[in-house]
């Protein structure tokens, strides 16, 4: 197993006659299953089998650990080093191969679509332009050819701006597979050191390419003027070449392109019996949770039967609530500044903060945490990413070093958007902030200018769908914003007699939930075809 060799049982003797420690004889169906270690550089009769923490993970063996080079220092397995960068190496073959590699075959059957259908495209054009010249005299007749001339060296330029984007695309194809290649050998080898090597591309072939949109010229024709044949024909415009950041995500599924319907559909609504109804959060359509200001929370079912009610042990309301992947309730508590989750009917305790009270949470698309939380002194807030118990991320200023949200105890709902944007309603400063995953400012919305909607933005609830378009609570003027993953203004919903909407959560069917306030109702509003 140490040589490679593959051997009949008379043979063996033969082959271990140098020395038998030198060598690991195994059935033949379980060979390359005996790790092969670095030799010693400093004891050449002895395998490294253990690395120094101490001294940037550098290979020792165990006469190496027991010199005075290294006492004290920390050790680590080997073994141990390879099986996880093996289940990393795992995994980004999994995910080169099944994510990956097939959106850029997505992007590349795009562009070829766009090849093939180029020539359509441009002979519509050229039919359009004969059609005109058909009504003019023969002197028109050079004039149409010259314009043709033009709109073939455009046609050459379009193809050639597409040609060159789609052979950016195969190159990278190329290097995808030649990376799941040199992946497939690590995983056959045994080789440590070639395994320990290993490097991830994933982050590298994750961020995608830009689009490309090369729009077609278009001829605009114009009254016959016999004087003024070649500026009154017509007009070709330039070509035209826009790429835009693709901001789809490979670790999401696709799904369906659903448009929003011309007017949303109230589908039901719930008496919760809360005073002050601020919050309500769903894991799917089949049961949600809501909160008021009170310490009870409650879980109804769709058809709005109380299925389960739980009591805040400090006695005060919660600032939000929020379900996870399991199906765990999550909630946060600005009194005893903590995040707990209700498991099994059980509370316990994941975040206690010192100097920070919580507000408003939600769960990621990872399962991870993020919080909104303001300063004990109330004069700073900003968002914590959590995994688990372990903070992973704060977000608080721009790249000016100026605070991304105003600084109080007012509430910050939050929500993660599909394409992995943060997006937080900062009510007292009358606006969105959205920034991307690593913590950067994309936009911000102020509200949409209307006739009727006449009171100012202050946004409360927000939610994001399947269609990464952002929902936002308008209580003041009794609406909802929708707003696209590029915060453009989509349209309102505003017909279903909403009143002092407040909390949104949206479920795995793109059904909205809505609490109004004082009402203590939850409605449920189909918006989506």
């Amino acid at each position: 197993d140490i040589c490679h060799a593959n051997l009949c049982k008379p043979c063996v003797v033969d082959h271990i006659s140098d020395g038998y420690d030198k060598h690991k004889i195994v059935p033949f169906q379980e060979r390359r299953s005996t790790l092969i270690y670095p030799k010693c550089g400093t004891h050449t009769h002895k395998n490294c089998e253990f690395q120094c923490k101490d001294c940037s993970n550098i290979f020792v063996c165990s006469s190496c650990m027991a010199s005075e080079q290294h006492g004290r220092h920390k050790f680590v397995e080997v073994a141990e080093v390879f099986k996880t960068k093996k289940d990393d190496i795992k995994k980004d073959a999994k995910e080169l191969e099944n994510h990956i590699s097939p959106t850029y075959e997505d992007i590349a059957r795009d562009l070829e679509n766009q090849l093939a259908n180029l020539d359509g495209g441009y002979e519509k054009i050229t039919t359009t332009m004969s059609k005109q010249g058909e009504q003019w005299h023969r002197e028109i007749d050079i004039v149409i050819n010259k314009m043709k001339t033009e709109i073939g060296e455009i046609k050459v330029k379009h193809k050639d701006i597409l040609q060159k984007h789609l052979d950016e695309i195969k190159q990278i194809q190329s290097l995808i597979k030649q990376t799941l290649q040199a992946i497939r050998k690590i995983e056959k080898s045994t080789d440590v050191s070639l395994t320990t090597e290993y490097s991830s591309k994933i982050r590298e072939f994750s961020k995608l390419p830009p689009k490309v949109k090369v729009t077609l010229p278009t001829f605009i024709a114009k009254p016959i003027d016999p004087e003024k044949l070649y500026s009154l024909f017509g007009q070709i415009t330039p070509l035209s070449t826009a790429t835009e950041e693709n901001v789809s995500s490979l670790h999401q599924p696709t799904t369906s392109v659903r448009e929003l319907l011309d007017e949303p559909e109230l589908v039901a609504t719930i008496q919760t019996g809360h005073e002050k109804l601020r919050s309500v959060t769903c894991l799917n359509g089949d049961k949600i949770w809501t909160s008021g200001e009170t310490n009870d929370i409650k879980c109804f079912n769709s058809k709005g039967s109380l299925l389960q009610t739980i009591q805040k042990k400090s006695g005060t309301c919660p600032n939000d609530i929020a379900v996870d992947s399991n199906g765990d309730l999550l909630y946060t508590s600005g009194t005893t500044k903590t995040v707990c989750k209700v498991k099994n009917g059980q509370t316990e305790e994941l975040i206690r903060l010192q100097g920070w009270r919580p507000s408003q949470l939600c769960v990621t698309s990872t399962g991870d945490l993020l919080v909104t939380m303001f300063s004990d002194d109330k004069t700073q807030s900003k968002v914590v990413h959590y995994s688990g118990s372990t903070e992973k991320q704060t977000i608080q200023f721009d790249d000016k070093g100026k605070p991304l949200y105003s600084g109080n105890d007012i509430i910050k709902y939050i929500t993660e958007n599909r394409n992995h944007d943060i997006c937080v309603a900062d009510l007292k400063a009358g606006v969105v902030v959205v920034v991307n995953q690593d913590g950067k400012l994309r936009w911000r919305y102020t509200g949409h200018p209307s006739v009727t909607k006449n009171k100012s933005f202050y946004p409360r609830g927000i939610t994001t769908d399947s269609q990464s378009h952002i929902l936002a609570a308008d209580r003041d003027n009794d609406c909802i914003h929708i707003l696209d993953q590029n915060g453009q203004f989509l349209c309102y919903i505003d017909n279903c007699d909403l009143e002092d909407p407040y909390g949104l959560c949206v479920d795995n069917n793109d059904n909205l939930f809505v609490c109004e306030l004082n009402k203590g109702n939850v409605k449920k509003i189909k918006y989506l075809k």
